[in-house]
């Protein structure tokens, strides 16, 4: 698929006027656009339509973002759907919370038309090769490009060589690397490899990040400013 055309996207929320900015700014793009105001009308939408990505509301009566997306998560035939929270800035949302319930990422409203389909558009190209992720399992392994992770041998193989890294090395390495191309906050990394119970320094994660760089090239895993880490293909 390289066409927008040729995926179709579901915008969940109660606000008419959000529903109209995004929905026109997606469908200038030439993006197939179906609208709910309503979580329960979004499941509805998606059982029929399944769509490529569900940009959906965290705030809203009834059934909530939250719920809405554990719902998605459970229907076999959405398991490859791409869900992406939006959220109001400084609303009372855990981040952690929304990720656990199964979303791919978060967007901040109010955003920008551009900013909002530059990252629609980097969210969709995990379809290039017809699945919404380039990354493969084979039981205890994760294959993402050209790395292999083994989670029970605690081994990292890049091309034709093979990586031992430290425990918390490879478990930061494995958090990123499930989901390619998901934004995981600081607070999501300290909160997943270190514990919520472990005090650690401010530069904790950027000392492994650095280290795990110069074991895996410098080119997997890249910084968002003010936000977190990524890892790419």
């Amino acid at each position: 698929m390289n066409e927008t055309s040729d995926f179709k996207i579901l915008l969940v929320d109660d606000e008419p006027d959000i529903l109209e900015f995004i929905g026109y700014n997606l469908k200038k793009e030439g993006f197939a656009v179906r609208t709910a105001n309503n979580g329960q009308d979004g499941l509805k939408i998606a059982k029929e339509e399944n769509p490529h990505l569900i940009v959906l509301d965290v705030m809203m009566p009834g059934m909530d973002g939250i719920e809405t997306c554990e719902e998605i998560r459970k229907i076999p035939a959405l398991q490859n759907t791409l869900v992406v929270f939006l959220t109001a800035r400084g609303e009372d949302y855990s981040q952690i919370a929304g990720f656990d319930a199964g979303a791919d990422d978060y967007i901040t409203k109010p955003i920008k038309p551009k900013v909002l389909i530059s990252r629609v558009k980097a969210l969709l190209k995990r379809y290039a090769h017809g699945t919404p992720s380039e990354e493969t399992k084979e039981d205890n392994k994760i294959i993402v490009g050209d790395l292999i992770i083994d989670r029970e041998k605690y081994l990292v193989t890049s091309g034709d060589k093979e990586l031992s890294l430290p425990k918390k090395e490879f478990e930061l390495l494995l958090l990123l690397a499930a989901k390619p191309d998901r934004v995981f906050t600081r607070d999501e990394i300290y909160a997943s490899v270190w514990g919520d119970n472990i005090i650690v320094g401010d530069r904790t994660i950027d000392v492994h990040i650095r280290k795990l760089r110069e074991k895996i090239g410098q080119d997997h895993i890249r910084t968002i400013k003010g936000v977190g880490y990524k890892f790419v293909n």
